[in-house]
């Protein structure tokens, strides 16, 4: 095991100075899984779990954030950051703290000049980003929760309580998921006018106005109970690479992604748009022709190979000349119930590129709006018919440790007013078919409601009953 610094006394230690800090870590035994530990931050004050390929995969909790940014620009928040002494060697993967939160599709309006958007049925705030100075990090490799602090002497006594309370909580027995329900979904709008949105978004294509552009619609029922209780459910049927659960007066998010936005570790960053989707049959010989098709699909292929062109675009205006580089493209990647064509984009930062430029660069991602991204912009509010809260954003976190790690907020449970909503879509193309379109909207849904025990009611089918819950 990776030696544990020992918490220095305030008598003794000796301050990084301003604005810095210590990490401290404390390995916490426990047999709780990720999601059995995170219904035990449920009650606390604005709880957060990001479960999966997170900082190298695992899981980080917390709860009860030091601050909150309620700024004019969620942006700059991010580079609020303080420096961290790491003597000795920090655990590998060790995150310690940092702003934790979602970043809303509507702020893609701070860097875009953009028309009014369609009607917000329950708006959200555009931005939700708590300072954490301490939080559980599970280490799957090694099957370790560590309790991480950046440690600051006027934070000592807090710390040190934090500290004895979770290792209480991890110490115990599982606790009991909360009781929940969502009713039966309908579509906003419904599968005439989402037709009637592809065909119109084509003609666009056909006069040159845009090459690609994201097309969604909306999924909303009743609910009733904790969102906790829907995570700790859909993940234990589901397995996304990129869960995310944040939660606060304002409502909450429950996040099963399977998509990288951005991973910024030193200056090197990385991002993995997903373009190109078809169901995944269980039968495995079925599942790989459907996977053969996928791969051999010009449509699919082409709405790939736009959005990897225009995010090796984005990272250009902000990293070294010559690094940008996509050492994975049209890759097929199985996720629950579908495959997914995913690429790779790398690149190094120039120097003072901080954060904050690189989001305004980036934001929103490029998979989840089109391509040129202002054009598609201003159709994605011309043809959709409710606008998007947190859907099509960011989920993730900023660390002066880990970096910055956030995912593309699709497949993702929105809730608040008790209402719960689904956005699901697809990236339309020249060839794209109407149809096609609205059953791959479909496909998506399916495990996601699968997951949550939900159906999807009547009129939003398909004709001839092909969607069956």
């Amino acid at each position: 095991m990776t030696p544990r610094p020992a918490p220095p006394s305030p008598s003794r230690a000796r301050s990084p100075g301003a604005g810095a800090c210590r990490l401290l870590a404390e390995p916490l035994a426990s047999r709780l899984g990720p999601a059995e530990v995170a219904l035990l931050f449920a009650a606390d004050p604005r709880p957060f779990a990001l479960v999966g390929a997170w900082a190298g995969g695992g899981a980080l909790v917390g709860s009860e954030p030091l601050r909150v940014d309620q700024g004019r620009d969620p942006f700059a928040a991010v580079d609020r950051l303080p420096s961290v002494a790491v003597t000795p060697a920090p655990p590998p993967g060790a995150v310690g703290g940092g702003w934790f939160g979602y970043l809303g599709y509507q702020l893609g309006a701070r860097v875009e000049r953009l028309p009014a958007p369609p009607a917000r049925p329950v708006p959200l705030p555009p931005a939700v980003l708590g300072f954490y100075d301490h939080l559980l990090r599970y280490d799957q490799t090694t099957g370790q929760w560590w309790f991480e602090s950046l440690w600051t002497p006027g934070r000592s006594g807090a710390l040190a309580e934090k500290l004895a309370r979770c290792r209480a909580r991890l110490a115990g027995p599982p606790p009991p998921v909360p009781a929940w329900r969502a009713g039966r979904f309908t579509s906003t709008p419904d599968r005439a006018r989402h037709l009637s949105a592809v065909a119109a978004c084509r003609a666009h294509i056909a006069a040159g106005d845009v090459f690609q552009a994201n097309v969604c619609l909306r999924l909303e029922a009743a609910f009733e109970g904790a969102p906790a209780g829907m995570l700790a459910h859909a993940l234990g049927r589901l397995v996304p690479p990129r869960a995310a659960w944040l939660e606060g007066p304002w409502g909450a998010v429950v996040s099963l992604s399977p998509e990288l936005y951005l991973r910024r570790q030193g200056r090197q960053v990385v991002t993995a748009p997903i373009k190109g989707t078809c169901p995944r049959d269980p039968d495995p010989a079925a599942a790989a022709r459907q996977r053969d098709g996928l791969v051999a699909s010009a449509k699919d292929r082409a709405e790939n190979v736009m959005i990897v062109d225009l995010m090796r675009n984005d990272l250009a205006r902000v990293c070294r000349p010559g690094t940008v580089d996509v050492p994975a493209l049209v890759r097929a990647e199985p996720h629950p119930g579908i495959w997914h064509l995913v690429s790779r984009v790398h690149g190094i930062l120039r120097d003072g590129v901080r954060d904050s430029d690189l989001l305004r660069a980036t934001f929103p991602p490029g998979s989840v709006t089109g391509a040129p991204k202002p054009r598609a912009m201003e159709l994605i509010h011309e043809l959709e018919s409710t606008a998007r809260e947190v859907y099509t954003g960011a989920i993730g976190y900023a660390s002066p440790l880990a970096g910055l790690e956030l995912s593309v907020v699709i497949r993702t449970f929105e809730l608040a007013d008790g209402r719960v909503w689904l956005g699901v879509g697809g990236g339309v193309v020249a060839d794209s078919d109407p149809a096609g379109e609205h059953a791959e909207c479909l496909a998506k849904a399916r495990p996601l409601l699968h997951a949550i025990g939900a159906d999807l009611d009547h009129g939003t089918t398909d004709p001839g009953g092909s969607w069956h819950l």
